[in-house]
């Protein structure tokens, strides 16, 4: 099973404001582990910066009015691609992967939203799976941001000291993994996993009787005296009635 772990970054919080995503950061999984795989984009919004947002992400500096030189660590994105320059492959990466997201409604609207600008297929909802809603689930009345569910967990997050759309996809991949019940959920139980293609699975493979059964560890004399013993114990032994 494909996943993908996704994160954005936008300017504030309404496309339909004038809102647009600055950053897409994306983790693949298959059948719950990371592959390796990465998609990572910064992209020109067309618009300037609102200073709100730039503290939480810190992205686009020479967006802010009046512009700021970037520091250490910042990305300036007059420089970036448009939406619409890497809307298509944005989607073929993503295909038809579920889409794991901490409060998808967010990150989906504005997808949908740069998507439809495009003309492109956009992303339905049912294909996401919201870590926020699977968390106040699971854990009711407690804080279910990402940062509180690092904590609970004990997942380091020590270098997000502001947003990143990939190292959130990331630290969100971690979580995933312990919301669903750990990095083995199932343990390996449910399907075979391919020497080929690392980390896929296969619904063919089922348990088997062995075609031999393992010799017995109980000795011949271990038998007898277990015998002797249930012999004792008289006709209404449960022993007997089981055999």
């Amino acid at each position: 099973m494909r996943e993908i772990v996704l994160d954005t970054e936008t300017t504030g919080f309404e496309p339909a404001d004038g809102d647009r995503i600055v950053e897409i950061g994306a983790v693949e999984l298959m059948g719950h582990v990371p592959t390796g795989r990465t998609y990572h984009q910064y992209i020109n919004p067309q618009r300037s910066m609102p200073a709100e947002a730039f503290d939480v992400h810190g992205i686009g500096p020479d967006l802010l009015e009046p512009p700021q030189e970037p520091k250490p660590g910042q990305e300036t994105l007059r420089d970036k691609p448009v939406f619409e320059k890497i809307g298509q492959s944005f989607l073929d990466f993503v295909g038809d992967a579920k889409l794991v997201i901490h409060n998808a409604a967010f990150d989906m609207k504005f997808l949908n939203f740069e998507l439809h600008r495009m003309g492109l297929r956009q992303l339905p909802m049912d294909q996401a799976i919201d870590t926020l809603a699977i968390a106040r689930r699971k854990f009711p009345g407690s804080p279910a941001s990402l940062d509180a569910l690092c904590r609970r967990f004990g997942i380091d997050n020590s270098s997000r000291t502001l947003h990143g759309a990939l190292l959130d996809s990331e630290i969100l991949a971690d979580v995933y993994l312990e919301l669903i019940g750990g990095r083995q959920p199932d343990f390996g139980l449910s399907a075979n996993v391919s020497a080929q293609t690392p980390g896929a699975t296969s619904e063919e493979w089922r348990p088997t009787q062995r075609p031999e059964p393992l010799s017995p560890r109980i000795t011949k004399e271990e038998a007898a005296a277990h015998a002797e013993f249930v012999d004792s114990l008289g006709d209404g032994a449960l022993w007997k009635n089981l055999a």
